[in-house]
C-alpha cells in the first residue's frame, strides 16, 4: 500500500528520497526493521493478552527434564508471526506481483488452519485438536491453488535463453542502476526469450534444470495437462510435506523458530539472485521475472521469526502454537516452488526431514516388532528426533543451538549449489 502510494505520488510530485522506494533493498531493509518491531514491541502485548486470558499450553507429562514448568505457558504466540509477516509485506511489497499475492494468501490460509487447530485445543479442550484430515483438506487445497496459478497464470514465466550481442553500460554497474534502469538498459542490450515453463532447478548438475514435461515424455497439449497435473500433485506433496515437518519440529524453546529465520535467509537470497537478470546470468541460473520482488518477502519473515525467538528462547514465554508452525512451513515450501528450488528442499530442509523421518522410523518400527514379536519397541528413546536427545540426557538449550548450527551448515550447502555442479 505504502510502496504504490509513494510510487504514484514520486510519478506526479517531485518527492525528495521518494525514488528509495524503487529499491528491493532497501525495501527489504524496512521490512525486516518493521517486522522485528513488531514482533518485539508489540509481540509483548499480545502475550500479556494470551496470558490474561489464560489461553496457556496443556502439556501432558511425557517425563522430559522441564517439561511439567511449561505448562500453562501461553500458546496462539504465531499470531505475532504472521502480523509482523503480513504488515511489512502490506505495506512496502508490490501487491501488484503475483509471487507476493501467492505469498500473502499462503500466509493468511496456514495461519487460519493453524489457528483453528490451537483454538479447538484451547477453547474447546480437544487435545488431539482439529482431525488431522480436515488439516490434510486445507494443505492439499493450499496445493491446488499454488499449483493451478503457477500453470495458469501468465505473469509467471521463466527466461529460457540469454543471449548479449553487447556488454552492459560500461560507464555504469549495475549495482549502481535502479531496477527501472537495469530493465531498460537490459532492453537494449539482451535478447530474452520467455516462456511459461515446467522446469525447475537440479542441485549439483551442470546446467541443472529439470523440466517436469520429460516425466510425461510429450509436447502436445495433453501432454501438457498431464505435466501440469502431476506438477499441482508435487505441489501438494511439498506443502504438505513441509508444513508437518515444520509442526513435528516445534517442540523445543527457540528450535522451529531459529532454523525457520535460517532457511527464510537462504530462500531471500535465492529469491534475489533469481530476480535479477545480471546475477542469474553470471550464476547461470534460471531468470524468474518478478521473484525478485519475494525478497522483501522473505526480510519480513526473518524479522518476524527473529521478533518472535526474542520470547520464544529459552524459557518461552510464549509457544507459537500450529497457527504459527504450520504457517511457516507452508511458507517455506511455497516460497521454494515459487523460485523454483523445490528439489533443494530436502538439503535446506533437512531438520525437518530427519524430525518427520524419526517420527515414521518409530511408528513403523512399533508396529513391525509388535506383529512379530507380540510387543511393540522402540527404536529411538521418544520421537521427534529432539525429544530422543532429551531423554537420553541433552539440556535444552544444547539441543536447540546445535541444531541451529546444523541448519546453518544445511544453508550454506544450499547456497553453494549456485557454483558447485
Amino acid at each position: 500500500m505504502l510502496y504504490s502510494l509513494i510510487k504514484y505520488l514520486e510519478s506526479h510530485f517531485d518527492i525528495p528520497g521518494a525514488g528509495m522506494f524503487q529499491y528491493l533493498s532497501f525495501r527489504s531493509a524496512m521490512a525486516i526493521i518493521l517486522a522485528l518491531i513488531i514482533g518485539s514491541v508489540f509481540g509483548r502485548r499480545i502475550i500479556n493478552i494470551l496470558s490474561r486470558r489464560q489461553i496457556g499450553e496443556d502439556i501432558r507429562n511425557l517425563g522430559l527434564q522441564g517439561q511439567m514448568e511449561k505448562k500453562g505457558t501461553p500458546t496462539m504466540g504465531g499470531i505475532i508471526i504472521l502480523g509482523a509477516i503480513l504488515v511489512p509485506i502490506l505495506l512496502l511489497g508490490d501487491l501488484t506481483n503475483i509471487y507476493v499475492q501467492l505469498m500473502i494468501v499462503s500466509t493468511v490460509w496456514l495461519g487460519i488452519l493453524g489457528f483453528l487447530d490451537d483454538y479447538i485445543k484451547v477453547f474447546r479442550k480437544h487435545k488431539e485438536g482439529l482431525k488431522g484430515k480436515f488439516k490434510i483438506i486445507g494443505q492439499v487445497g493450499l496445493g491446488i491453488i499454488v499449483g493451478t496459478v503457477m500453470c495458469l497464470n501468465q505473469q509467471i514465466v521463466i527466461v529460457e535463453k540469454i543471449e548479449r550481442p553487447e556488454p552492459l553500460t560500461e560507464s555504469v554497474s549495475a549495482t549502481e542502476l535502479s531496477e527501472q534502469e537495469v530493465d531498460e538498459n537490459i532492453a537494449r542490450h539482451y535478447t530474452l526469450l520467455r516462456e511459461k515453463s515446467a522446469k525447475t532447478t537440479i542441485p549439483f548438475i551442470k546446467d541443472n534444470e529439470f523440466d517436469y514435461h520429460w516425466l510425461t515424455g510429450g509436447t502436445n497439449r495433453w501432454s501438457d495437462i498431464l505435466t501440469w497435473i502431476i506438477y499441482i500433485v508435487i505441489a501438494i506433496f511439498i506443502i504438505t510435506a513441509v508444513s508437518n515437518g515444520a509442526n513435528l519440529t516445534d517442540g523445543l524453546d527457540g528450535l522451529a523458530t531459529g532454523i525457520s529465520a535460517i532457511i527464510a535467509v537462504t530462500l531471500g537470497i535465492f529469491a534475489y539472485l533469481s530476480g535479477h537478470i545480471i546475477y542469474a546470468d553470471y550464476l547461470n541460473i534460471m531468470y524468474i521475472p518478478g521473484s525478485g520482488e519475494l525478497t522483501v518477502f522473505a526480510a519480513a519473515f526473518v524479522g518476524a521469526l527473529i521478533g518472535f525467538l526474542w520470547y520464544n528462547c529459552y524459557p518461552a514465554q510464549v509457544f507459537m502454537g500450529d497457527t504459527g508452525s504450520l504457517a511457516i512451513g507452508g511458507i517455506i515450501a511455497v516460497f521454494a516452488l515459487l523460485v523454483r528450488k523445490e528439489l533443494l528442499l530436502p538439503i535446506l530442509c533437512g531438520v525437518f526431514l530427519v524430525e518427520s523421518l524419526s517420527v515414521m522410523i518409530q511408528v513403523g518400527y512399533f508396529k513391525y516388532t509388535k506383529k512379530r514379536y507380540g510387543e511393540g519397541k522402540r527404536y529411538f528413546l521418544m520421537a521427534p528426533l529432539h525429544h530422543h536427545y532429551q531423554k537420553a540426557g541433552y539440556p535444552e538449550t544444547k539441543i536447540v543451538v546445535r541444531f541451529w548450527i546444523i541448519q546453518i551448515l544445511l544453508a550454506a550447502v544450499t547456497v553453494a549449489t549456485l557454483k558447485i555442479r
